[in-house]
């Protein structure tokens, strides 16, 4: 992360938003007029960590090809999820501030908020296949990651949050997203996390430590949507939370990941 923040204005700049939003976020309640944010709310403005690194995502996609290579792939698909989350975001920003009504869940903007889900899954599949882990997988070590990681994966939501799970099948639309948020979560967790374990040569061995930033990145998203789907169902999540800052945290470590391709990209074609 350090050597894409010194080369590249792109990450500098993601570093620089991130300090100035984190700053925002522990600051802003101290200034209040009439119980309204002096600065603005935090909540409707963080999703331009989002923006940025979709937009620079596509960038270093066309560095490697756009749709013509698998990288080039990946990248596009990471960014297209990026760009998912933050129409979630601005749905939701509309409910608060313009309707000036309790956020609903499920509503309109979880269209982007799982929509990016696929994307991700797909985008990690493609650095997958990139790194030749079908190749690895001819190993009984490998066989045995890829049957045991996954499982574990799966295990995760279950034991955290949906054992004991009270089906409301008169809100079907909820008890689907319910389900779907940490098992979809947890298969593009689990492909990232032996995609990193499997891979071997890959260029060099250079890009096993920036396919961790992905998963890093994964992981980050992964809790901060458990987080919510825990306060959702408690009723307890407000806007501009601190899980408002774990989505923020989880934009600025995809939109990182996504610029340091960029030096590779740079690197290999000199």
């Amino acid at each position: 992360m350090l050597e894409t923040v010194k080369k590249e204005w792109q990450a500098q700049v993601a570093v620089g938003l991130f300090v100035l939003l984190t700053i925002w976020y522990f600051v802003s309640p101290s200034f209040k007029v009439d119980d309204t944010r002096f600065f603005g709310d935090f909540s409707s403005i963080y999703g331009v960590m989002a923006l940025w690194g979709g937009i620079w995502g596509i960038s270093v996609s066309k560095r490697w090809g756009f749709t013509q290579s698998v990288i080039g792939k990946a990248m596009l698909a990471f960014s297209i999820g990026l760009f998912a989350q933050e129409f979630g975001q601005i749905v939701y920003a509309y409910f608060s501030f313009f309707k000036q009504i309790e956020i609903p869940y499920p509503s309109i903007g979880d269209l982007g908020y799982f929509g990016s889900i696929p994307f991700y899954i797909y985008g990690v599949y493609l650095l997958a296949q990139a790194s030749g882990v079908h190749i690895n997988l001819k190993s009984l070590s490998s066989k045995l990651q890829a049957i045991v990681i996954p499982l574990i994966m799966l295990a995760i939501p279950y034991f955290l949050f949906l054992q004991g799970y009270e089906f409301d099948w008169t809100d079907p639309i909820r008890v689907f997203l319910d389900f779907g948020y940490p098992l979809g979560q947890a298969v593009y967790i689990s492909i990232a996390i032996l995609t990193y374990s499997l891979t071997r040569g890959i260029l060099g061995g250079i890009m096993k430590p920036k396919i961790l930033f992905f998963l890093l990145a994964l992981v980050a998203q992964f809790i901060a949507d458990y987080v919510f789907l825990i306060q959702a169902y408690y009723k307890s999540w407000s806007v501009g939370g601190w899980n408002d800052y774990m989505y923020l945290i989880a934009y600025f470590l995809m939109a990182i990941a996504l610029i340091q391709l960029k030096t590779i990209s740079d690197g290999t074609h000199k």
